[in-house]
């Protein structure tokens, strides 16, 4: 009989919400960033100490923008962040431990890491950008790092992204039936 309650005290405690082992899709920009980040180190031939791969995740923070960038914030990475837990990035790293686990525990210092989701892509060669709201076709020429100056109707957004569609996503744009 103790043996049936403690299998099921054990098999309730392994299905609790509060295990910390990272599920499929957790900390997506995490994993996926911080991956990034190892393979350029690995790419450059980095001498993998704490204090070189702090400032060349320094460095490489600079160039993030949306999500990542706010990666970057969390952990201490930009300017202006208000904390600095950018070693417990930098240390596991120069021992080669996987961003997998890297990311389990900065979840544990500040679960907002893992929260950070990738917004979805717009499939450009099929979805009718007339159907889109503005907030969407603002996001699409952000995302091209254009903006639309005087654009005061939405006819404006999608006229400039259906012009800058062939320079930013030819692919999509030669697959369009609508131009």
């Amino acid at each position: 009989m103790w043996a049936t309650h403690g299998l099921a005290v054990a098999l309730a405690l392994s299905v609790l919400p509060g295990s910390r082992a990272l599920r499929p899709g957790d900390c997506e920009v995490c994993v996926s960033y911080l991956g990034r980040f190892y393979q350029d180190l690995k790419e450059k031939d980095v001498i993998f100490s704490p204090a070189t791969i702090e400032k060349e995740l320094i460095n490489f923070c600079r160039e993030a923008r949306g999500k990542e960038n706010r990666l970057c914030y969390y952990i201490g990475a930009t300017d202006d962040a208000a904390t600095k837990i950018i070693n417990e990035v930098s240390k596991p790293l120069a021992h080669h431990i996987p961003v997998e686990k890297i990311c389990e525990k900065l979840k544990k210092k500040d679960s907002q890491i893992c929260e950070l989701k990738y917004d979805k892509q717009i499939d450009l060669s099929t979805v009718d950008l007339k159907k889109l709201r503005v907030k969407e076709l603002k996001k699409i020429l952000d995302d091209w790092g254009e903006t639309c100056k005087g654009c005061a109707e939405k006819s404006d957004y999608i006229q400039k992204i259906n012009e800058l569609m062939p320079k930013y996503a030819p692919k999509a744009a030669s697959s369009r039936t609508d131009l």
